[in-house]
């Protein structure tokens, strides 16, 4: 890991990046793609040492109460969130300050927060994001070695959920020939909604490369699926979304489970809530009703 100075911590949207570069070792992930312009090694994380003073100045200075988000680029409960605790720190001043806070991660690390995650919950909102992919444990620890497995985030989704704690499901990626089936879809939606998750995000049965990413990933498929590159070049060629073959009826089995099972499935309706800053009512004005 390196420390450097940032200049600033929250975007437009509100959101922010404590670190940047992972070690999770995830064989597809797009933010390993050139288009992100980082100057470093994926796997040596730069740490924004100032990003917690920068965090407490943005949100004196805000002049309306919001919903914070962290996790799009990095997931935030990489293994030196356990020594550097920058995530604990900014959930602390989501808390003193007022502000509902959102996250997304594929580590059960983020149970360490159990206490902050409620008491943000109960002034404002405070929901997890979990990202799944396959309900095959063994494919699981090919496609995302060094973090935890399917089962430890449903886990972690189940115990959220028994501290109030409301969950989204991120389904992707869906890689071509490995966990695009109907078994591997019906396994995972099965495992949200047994674990109480309020809807699931997903933008089709496919992934994304490019350049960067795209290396990265095929050269991982050489190690772990000798052949299946070839098969990705010849039918894919360099496109940029990758769809599987099964992607028409795969969606359809999606919504259709996630209707039964009475979760949300429209991606603009679950980003709506998302991003919907709520101010909870306190025990005492409930007494004066």
């Amino acid at each position: 890991m390196h420390f450097v100075q940032a200049k600033g911590i929250l975007s437009a949207q509100n959101g922010m990046n404590l670190y940047r570069g992972c070690s999770h070792g995830c064989i597809y992930c797009d933010s390993r793609s050139r288009c992100y312009h980082m100057d470093h090694a994926f796997e040596d994380i730069e740490v924004k040492e100032n990003a917690l003073s920068l965090l407490e100045d943005a949100l004196r200075r805000k002049r309306g109460k919001c919903m914070l988000a962290t996790g799009s680029m990095t997931d935030p409960y990489i293994p030196l969130e356990s020594e550097l605790k920058l995530v604990r720190g900014a959930l602390e001043l989501a808390y003193r300050y007022g502000f509902g806070f959102t996250l997304i991660t594929k580590s059960a690390r983020v149970l360490r927060d159990l206490d902050l995650l409620r008491a943000i919950n109960g002034k404002t909102k405070c929901v997890v994001q979990m990202t799944l992919t396959t309900a095959d444990e063994e494919l699981c620890r090919k496609l995302e070695p060094n973090v935890s497995t399917t089962a430890e985030r449903v886990e972690a989704l189940r115990r959220l959920h028994e501290a109030g704690i409301p969950t989204v499901v991120w389904l992707c990626p869906i890689l071509p020939f490995l966990n695009d089936t109907e078994e591997n879809i019906r396994g995972v939606l099965e495992a949200c909604a047994a674990a109480a998750v309020k809807g699931v995000v997903c933008f089709g049965m496919g992934l994304t490369l490019r350049e960067g990413n795209r290396e990265y990933f095929y050269a991982q498929l050489d190690r772990l699926f000798p052949g299946l590159k070839e098969t990705y070049i010849e039918r894919y060629g360099t496109r940029y979304v990758v769809d599987s073959p099964r992607s028409g009826e795969l969606m359809k089995l999606f919504h259709a489970l996630c209707e039964e099972k009475g979760m949300l499935h429209d991606n603009d309706e679950i980003f709506r809530y998302l991003s919907t800053f709520e101010e909870k009512e306190r025990p005492e004005q409930l007494s004066l009703f």
